[in-house]
């Protein structure tokens, strides 16, 4: 990615220079075409932060995914209020498809409690078979690492989360669901981050995310689900003016060595790098492997300097040896493709506060006993008439989504 600031950045310039990652599909993908997803937790699932970034991925990638998004996050919560209200929360929306994020609150923020261990097994193992009874898919998500360098006293949380965790992957097993460990993936990246003492606080209040945190969770858990990793890919030998595209379409090519142009459609949308995240991508592995929108070009004089334009618009900069190897322009955060990307994302988070509005004041509303008979008789209706509007909005997202054809050009500049 080559970000303008003053100047293009040093961090943008390493990031470019990427190598290209094998455009390979994922048939063993959790997410299918079509789904009807929940996304089940606690504050940190309340926050949608990670569980926009999830959509915001599966709405780009996927723009005939015809997928439906609902959000059933309860601050405070924990998988004994999970099985409690699994009925009303989860399989009263029929899902086809369900996350189950439960942990960070049942450990009790201090030592191991083997009884509350006990519980949280239990119930979690509850959600579990009933989910099974429903023809409902899961995907078991342990909670992420406590951060310690801005909560020091989480130091013995974060040795009780290990154990305490422990478990899920043999429950997981058990029920022939997927499991992401993002407890240890995450606790890893706050390691390396601590380690090279950087500026990057993914989880602030040492529970809750940020804007990186958020992203950190949602590669954590997408990649851990086999996500596909490449959106597309182009390779272009400017000698031979010849172009191998992989999910994608190139026409109108003209090539030498100092100028290449073409037209590009793509299948797919790269999701729109915010500006927030910048600081966490070189502990997300720049995203290439989520993320990956390729460009490739030999034949180019590897001294020479050149500039990306797409569709008249400057981008970035690359060298001719970057070029050669490969360049991720996944993580451009400007340009056209980029403002296709972010309105795609204003969108879903506009329509995610109707379905957070949904949730919290007609799901959960629990009328007084002189207002229950008119509550039983209107509720029904309302919450038909809430989906109606989100199934709406989610149709306009998906028309939005749809990627466009765009000419790239790229131009020696010294």
């Amino acid at each position: 990615m080559l970000r303008r600031l003053s100047c293009f950045s040093l961090l943008s310039l390493v990031l470019a220079s990427i190598p290209a990652v094998a455009a390979e599909k994922s048939d063993d993908f959790f997410f299918r075409k079509g789904d009807r997803v929940v996304y089940l937790g606690d504050s940190i699932t309340e926050q949608y932060q990670y569980s926009s970034y999830m959509e915001l991925y599966l709405t780009t990638r996927f723009p005939q995914g015809e997928m439906t998004f609902i959000n059933a996050g309860i601050g405070g919560d924990t998988a004994t209020g999970g099985a409690r209200r699994f009925a009303d929360h989860v399989l009263a929306e029929k899902p086809t498809a369900l996350t189950i994020d439960f942990g960070m609150n049942d450990g009790g923020y201090g030592g191991f409690n083997p009884a509350a261990a006990k519980n949280y097994i239990e119930r979690t193992e509850e959600m579990l078979k009933a989910a099974q009874k429903a023809n409902v898919r899961v995907a078991l998500i342990s909670p992420n690492a406590v951060e310690t360098r801005s909560r020091p006293n989480l130091k013995l949380y974060l040795e009780t989360q290990q154990k305490f965790y422990a478990p899920l992957k043999e429950l997981a097993e058990k029920y022939k669901v997927p499991f992401v460990d993002q407890y240890a993936v995450t606790r890893k990246v706050l390691d390396k981050i601590a380690a090279d003492n950087a500026n990057v606080h993914p989880f602030p209040d040492g529970v809750h995310t940020n804007g990186p945190g958020g992203l950190l969770m949602a590669h954590t858990i997408l990649t851990g689900l086999k996500a596909p990793a490449v959106v597309s890919d182009v390779e272009i030998d400017a000698t031979a003016k010849k172009v191998k595209p992989t999910d994608c379409t190139v026409e109108e090519l003209t090539a030498n060595s100092d100028c290449v142009t073409f037209q590009r459609k793509d299948k797919a949308l790269p999701m729109p790098v915010q500006k927030d995240w910048l600081p966490i991508l070189p502990y997300v592995n720049a995203l290439k492997d989520l993320n990956y929108y390729g460009l490739k070009v030999t034949g180019l004089n590897g001294n020479s300097k050149y500039a990306l334009s797409i569709d008249g618009k400057k981008v970035g900069e690359y060298s001719g040896e970057q070029l050669e190897k490969g360049v991720n322009l996944g993580t451009l955060n400007e340009g056209p493709i980029f403002e296709q990307g972010q309105k795609v994302y204003q969108m879903v988070t506009e329509k995610n506060n109707l379905v957070h509005q949904r949730f919290r004041g007609v799901v959960m509303f629990n009328a007084p006993d002189w207002l229950a008979d008119v509550a039983k008789e209107r509720k029904p209706d309302e919450l038909k008439k809430l989906m109606k509007k989100i199934d709406s909005m989610q149709e306009q997202i998906y028309k939005a989504a749809q990627p466009k054809t765009h000419r790239f050009e790229l131009k020696a500049i010294q």
